[in-house]
């Protein structure tokens, strides 16, 4: 699930909740890496605490080894690093796992990419200028729908009061849909894609339709469990996230907030909420292992027949406000392209009340690797400014073009 708030850059602006880092090493972040790959992961690792990260876990897994790197707090009031088997919340990132999911049945002739929205949820998507019939499940994959985000229309994003009244709150998928078409649909006569998470509440609400299974129960019999990712768990209502983990922390804007500066407030533990307002457009929890596991299978065709593959990577340009961040991104089906330095990869991060996700895998799935920090309102300290782009691309490159 990708927020709608309030930042300087959607998504990369990160402010250590004071404190030295902890990890296998530490590095100013104007010092040069040493030339060796963990000492170069480690460098960037360090590097994010001060645009605001209070604590940071970088898996890389590899053919070659595995490297793992750990840089400041995951709890500050307790003074303790991320644990190295931390579990975390990984927001938008579930979208990739509902697409292949998606795809799975696509493969099975179950369903179509050209199916529309109205044949398995009739009279669903209605009101204010929306119509199912026009909406594809190829568009839902892609954000190439006109079907507006209901993140838009929720209070609890924008505001710390209403997150702490409505934390535990349950909200129906159907309720999400409904608030999403209280909104007009999107206009996208300007560029063929814009974000929206309602495409894939609508997909969740699909696969059930087709199945007779909940989405989180075909996620975890047609994914997680032939993996055997244990560490990765589809919460549907509760709030809590399985031991180990970290803190979760948030920051809400103030009053006067812009883009330019947020006024953000003081760290709050957010680490326990109810999860039904992310849904499929966001809602599970996994690891750093799991996770490189998934996409490695992933891109190796392990998890998908070659047509439908094949059919995830055809991608399109993004957004130019997106691509502020992650310059040149493609968006394929439910999984993006982004330029590095040795030949692109994929990737889909994801951003979550208490939690920020991102991640690369190179083409052919050899090698994958993840990134959890334990907040997504990120504010750099007192001197440094905002980044233009994405404050995990050079980590991530580095991980999956550097050498030993």
């Amino acid at each position: 699930m990708t927020k709608r708030r309030i930042r300087a850059t959607t998504c990369t602006a990160i402010v250590l909740a004071g404190g030295m880092a902890l990890g296998v090493g530490t590095a100013d972040a104007g010092a040069s890496p040493r030339h060796d790959l963990r000492s170069t992961l480690q460098h960037d690792a360090d590097r994010l605490l001060k645009y605001g990260a209070p604590g940071v876990l970088v898996g890389l897994d590899r053919a070659r080894g595995d490297i793992t790197v750990r840089s400041g707090l995951g709890d500050t009031a307790k003074r303790t690093p991320v644990p190295w088997d931390a579990k975390f919340r990984v927001g938008s990132f579930t979208k990739t796992y509902v697409s292949a999911t998606v795809l799975q049945l696509v493969g099975e002739r179950r369903l179509s990419l050209d199916d529309t929205v109205h044949r398995w949820l009739p009279g669903l998507l209605t009101g204010n200028g929306n119509d199912g019939r026009t909406v594809t499940v190829r568009q839902l994959l892609q954000h190439t729908s006109p079907v507006p985000d209901y993140t838009g229309k929720l209070p609890m994003i924008m505001s710390q009061e209403v997150f702490e009244r409505d934390r535990y709150k349950t909200l129906t998928e159907r309720q999400l849909v409904r608030l999403a078409m209280t909104l007009p649909p999107r206009d996208l006569s300007k560029g063929q894609w814009e974000y929206s998470n309602t495409n894939y509440i609508l997909l969740g609400m699909i696969i059930s339709r087709v199945t007779g299974n909940t989405w989180q129960e075909e996620v975890r019999d047609r994914i997680i469990r032939p993996l055997r990712l244990r560490g990765t768990s589809i919460p549907k209502t509760s709030p809590a996230i399985p031991q180990p983990h970290a803190v979760g922390y948030e920051r809400f804007p103030g009053e006067g907030a812009s883009q330019e500066d947020p006024k953000y407030g003081e760290f709050l533990d957010v680490t326990r909420f109810n999860p039904s307002l992310a849904g499929a457009a966001g809602a599970m929890i996994s690891t750093t292992d799991d996770a490189n596991r998934f996409l490695r299978a992933l891109l190796s065709g392990r998890v998908l027949k070659p047509a439908q593959l094949a059919e995830m990577k055809k991608t399109i340009p993004t957004s130019k406000a997106f691509q502020g961040f992650l310059p040149g991104a493609r968006y394929g089906l439910g999984i993006m392209l982004i330029p590095n330095s040795c030949g692109g990869h994929w990737s889909h991060g994801g951003d979550i009340f208490g939690f920020m996700t991102r991640n690369g895998v190179n083409h052919d799935g050899s090698r994958s690797v993840v990134v959890s920090i334990n907040t997504d309102s990120l504010k750099p300290d007192p001197g440094i400014p905002y980044p233009r782009k994405d404050v995990t691309l050079d980590l991530v490159d580095h991980a999956l073009c550097g050498g030993r």
